[in-house]
């Protein structure tokens, strides 16, 4: 973008800017401290080794576990299938009588959730993928109905898998009230918790988890490393491997540690986590500001999800602080994001994860949309390095974005 406007870079649910300080917390073990964690016959084995366990247990009181209960992984896609995968065997063999077993999830889970639960349906497992409010009810849009939940749960469910945070609409799940009915009938309880650190207090007592997983580059950590916590005390879980190999992580999670990457996602939580007092709420005016500038400048646009001062019973936000997602009427959304791209404005349509199959988002489906409404939406992610003269810059592109299409 040199012969270009300067980029403005919007989408930090995708991945976030890896921050200086977490840079200079691994430089030491990317360059001078190099030896691998399970060589601990010298010196600098024991180094790595160390380094490990000081990460472990700082991002265990991170997220308010214990040291032991947190296995590192290459991120959260990785984190839910060895969460998912690897309770699947025990689970079905605690039902008798119901040798596939049953999973719950949500119709608007991440595909790192949805596809291998698909897996294991296609190998004899029951599957029940709940609806949310739609839309049309926008107090609640994207929430589960725990009279669904309810129902849908039977006596051989041995998972349920849930997002905390939404990573399109941001709608922040009731998860400990979703934990409380799986825990009823026995089943393990898996919260995929990438979006939230940083953004909102995290506790995997608090909400109940047995499992959660995590990625430290969505909370400005490196890319390529993350975290799945693993219950080991009250209703202790096990899990079985879907990697072998060296034996590491407890026989979990087999591989050569990744020492600058475990450091990395560790000092990440903990300044995330450090931050908690201003962050959000530094978030949620610029958030505000960007859709009030928005809503004011293009007319038929609305938003997708929760609104955005909407809170649970508790007075919690209903919302991720840093989340927008609106539709924008009578606009081809790929043809705006191309336009909004040479403009040097990064945002997107919806899952990263999704972007090499470009399809409307399932998740805005979900919700009731149509697919030219779902297609005609951007999602919008701010950070701890968004500035309010970016958002309202943003705000300019996107209105002179649309007008130029309108004009077509």
């Amino acid at each position: 973008m040199a012969d270009g406007p300067p980029t403005i870079y919007l989408d930090n649910h995708a991945t976030t800017r890896l921050d200086p300080r977490v840079l200079e917390a691994m430089l030491p073990w990317l360059t001078e401290h190099y030896g691998n964690a399970g060589s601990t016959t010298h010196e600098m084995g024991r180094e790595a080794r160390d380094a490990v366990a000081s990460a472990r247990a700082s991002f265990a009181e991170s997220i308010g576990a214990e040291a032991r209960e947190v296995v590192f992984t290459s991120g959260a896609t990785e984190s839910a299938n060895l969460a998912i995968l690897g309770t699947a065997a025990r689970g079905r063999e605690r039902v008798a009588g119901a040798p596939g077993g049953h999973i719950l999830t949500l119709a608007t889970e991440h595909h790192a959730v949805l596809d291998p639960i698909e897996h294991l349906e296609r190998g004899g497992v029951a599957v029940t993928r709940l609806a949310v409010h739609g839309q049309d009810e926008p107090a609640r849009a994207g929430l589960v109905r725990m009279a669904d939940l309810e129902a849908a749960l039977r006596p051989d469910t041995f998972l349920v898998s849930v997002l905390l945070a939404n990573n399109e609409i941001g709608v922040v799940q009731d998860v400990a009230a979703i934990a409380e009915r799986a825990h009823a009938v026995g089943a393990i309880v898996h919260v995929d918790c990438a979006q939230v650190m940083g953004r909102m207090p995290v506790n995997v007592d608090a909400i109940g988890a047995d499992l959660a997983s995590f990625s430290a580059h969505k909370f400005h950590g490196p890319k390529g490393t993350g975290a799945l916590y693993v219950r080991r005390r009250g209703r202790a879980v096990r899990v079985e491997p879907i990697m072998f190999g060296g034996g590491q992580e407890r026989g979990m999670r087999s591989g050569t540690i990744d020492v600058p990457g475990v450091v990395g996602l560790a000092e990440a939580a903990r300044l995330a986590t450090a931050a908690l007092g201003e962050e959000p709420s530094t978030l949620r005016r610029w958030r505000d500001r960007l859709w009030e500038t928005l809503r004011s400048s293009i007319d038929g646009v609305a938003l997708n999800g929760p609104p955005l001062d909407a809170v649970d019973d508790r007075g919690s936000p209903q919302r991720l602080a840093n989340n927008l997602n609106v539709r924008i009427a009578g606009v081809d959304g790929q043809s705006l994001l191309a336009m909004l791209a040479s403009d040097g404005l990064a945002v997107s349509s919806g899952s990263a994860c999704s972007s090499e199959h470009p399809r409307p988002s399932h998740v805005l489906l979900a919700l009731g949309l149509t697919e030219d409404e779902a297609r005609a939406s951007l999602r919008f992610g701010l950070s701890r390095f968004t500035t309010e003269g970016e958002v309202l810059e943003a705000a300019r592109r996107i209105a002179a974005g649309v007008e130029r299409l309108r004009s077509f």
